[in-house]
């Protein structure tokens, strides 16, 4: 696959099983370009005294007719479900001399899931970064426990 010119992100590529219908990218799109369906299934785990409710996903598909290109719905996702593809084929483009352009621009789930084998390797690990906290070995403890006396209380001589 050819690089992509500067400045272009490519296509937004669904990584379906990573997508829990949590609905925030939705939510957080300024044009309201992604649609998400979605029903509730309920589970009875066995050993388990309640039945435990899961989303599933029934459609996801994206507007490129009113897709801004901003990427915020990727930098939303806490699951990363979703990512920039280096693609060249823009949705609405159609053919050579532009037909079928319209019928391109809603790109549902098994396109979009399409997309995600061209999806780039995150980059490597600054080497010269400092470590994350949770990878230290222990961190300095509090010199006591809790508050002495109760919050909001008075001090003793004011």
């Amino acid at each position: 696959m050819a690089d992509l010119p500067p400045r272009t992100r490519g296509v937004i590529a669904l990584l379906e099983a990573n997508c829990t219908v949590c609905m925030i990218c939705a939510r957080e799109c300024p044009d309201w370009c992604i649609h998400i369906d979605s029903h509730t299934e309920v589970e009875q785990q066995p050993g388990s005294a309640r039945p435990r409710a899961r989303n599933v996903l029934d459609r996801f598909a994206i507007d490129y007719g009113q897709c801004l290109y901003c990427g915020i719905c990727v930098e939303a996702c806490p699951f990363d479900a979703l990512h920039w593809a280096p693609d060249f084929s823009y949705p609405g483009t159609g053919g050579p001399d532009g037909d079928g352009a319209v019928a391109e621009l809603v790109q549902e789930r098994d396109v979009l899931a399409t997309w995600v084998a061209h999806v780039p390797p995150p980059p490597p690990l600054d080497a010269a970064a400092e470590p994350a906290p949770e990878t230290t070995a222990t961190r300095p403890g509090r010199p006591g426990t809790g508050t002495a006396r109760r919050p909001g209380a008075l001090r003793e001589g004011t």
